[in-house]
């Protein structure tokens, strides 16, 4: 059988590779997605969603399971004209570099994974007491120490708790799937520039490695966002200054509570989390990021043995969505928190319900993946125990 051959012209011919190599290299970076949905990991998913947010700077050190996201920026990030990528020479430097551009007033962003994300943790305080905006991405790894790189959810405490020193917190995310790293990475950079506060995207090996299809909705700004207080020279004003040290304490008192009234705030407004089948469900299991997709597999083949089962899946980590929680202990007393750590996330939701519902664990350290089968078998144990019907 000849070879297929792709007409790329009325007079001119090639094989089925030629083609290929010769339309890759005919089309400019921007041209690259022309279609509603392509195939793309998770890692590179944040990448081109972040270019198309309008990030200016990416600032990073090679750990992995987030190379990839490393790799996208230095080949992307650079072709756009005004944008900087730089492999920093650690991640202490890299998240002094997000600080020191996010000062100018552009958008700024590192990512890294567990071990990494603990040493940036110095310079995120010092973006928060600066009320300095930014993007940091941890595709979390199996731990303590330096661990494995295998998938897993014991960075939680650190990501939700602001993890440096200090009375703050960051925006944190918790996303599932390939399009929603695309849709919360634009949406991190919105809130964060909105409140002045830093922003995290919590996911983990698997999701970073993983590709499925994703849909772009935005397209890269004609001009690179610029926020009114960024430094940039102070012609024509009194200068400013940006700093993190002040020997009066009531002036850091009030930036504590100022921080903290926005935190309120997002807690108001821009929380954000799924039910799945959650209506008349007896037992609703609890799981964030990956961990709630290996939970839907097994809720749904409970479902279809007649166990009335939902999940409650946060996507805002922090702030928590305590009272869209609350709410569902008016039909159920029953909760089972699921997460791939060794029980994180079930401070929130017990802090959530108030007493109003039992609470139990299954979760899996170290980087190990249940699988939904397994899950199931802990659902219908559960499910038997208690009664439900």
């Amino acid at each position: 059988m000849p070879p297929v051959t792709y007409r790329l012209h009325a007079k001119k011919t090639m094989s089925a590779p030629d083609a290929l190599l010769a339309l890759l290299s005919a089309l400019k970076w921007r041209l690259r997605f022309t279609v509603a949905k392509v195939l793309m990991t998770g890692n590179a998913a944040i990448g081109e969603a972040a270019i198309r947010a309008g990030c200016q700077c990416y600032f990073g050190y090679p750990i992995t399971p987030q190379n990839e996201l490393t790799e996208y920026m230095a080949s992307n990030l650079s072709r756009r004209p005004g944008c900087t990528f730089i492999q920093a020479e650690s991640e202490i430097a890299a998240i002094n570099m997000v600080y020191g551009a996010s000062v100018t007033g552009v958008r700024a962003m590192t990512s890294s994974s567990s071990p990494g994300i603990s040493l940036k943790q110095e310079g995120i305080s010092y973006m928060a007491a600066c009320q300095l905006p930014g993007l940091i991405v941890n595709m979390s790894r199996g731990g303590p120490g330096l661990g494995s790189i295998a998938a897993a959810q014991s960075d939680y405490h650190q990501s939700t708790r602001g993890g440096g020193h200090g009375d703050y917190r960051t925006i944190v995310f918790g996303p599932s799937s390939v399009q929603e790293l695309a849709d919360l990475t634009h949406r991190a950079f919105e809130l964060s520039d909105k409140y002045s506060i830093p922003a995290m995207i919590l996911g983990d090996g698997m999701l970073g490695q993983m590709m499925e299809p994703v849909e772009f909705k935005h397209e890269a700004p004609a001009q690179l966002p610029v926020r009114a207080n960024g430094l940039r020279g102070a012609k024509g004003r009194p200068s400013r200054f940006v700093r993190t040290f002040t020997s009066n304490p009531a002036e850091l008192e009030e930036l504590n509570w100022s921080l903290f009234r926005r935190y309120q705030l997002l807690q108001k407004n821009e929380v954000s989390c799924e039910n799945y089948l959650t209506d008349d469900a007896q037992l609703i299991v609890t799981a964030f990021g990956i961990a709630a997709r290996i939970a839907k597999g097994a809720i749904n083949e409970a479902r279809a043995a007649g166990l009335k089962v939902g999940l409650f899946r946060p996507i805002t980590l922090f702030p928590f969505p305590q009272q869209q929680l609350k709410e569902l202990a008016k039909n159920t007393k029953y909760f089972l928190d699921f997460e791939m750590n060794m029980g994180q996330m079930i401070d929130d939701v017990k802090l959530s319900l108030e007493g109003a519902g039992e609470v139990a664990f299954y979760g899996r350290p170290g980087g190990v993946i249940p699988t939904s089968t397994e899950f199931l078998r802990v659902i219908t144990r559960l499910y038997y125990q208690k009664g439900l019907s």
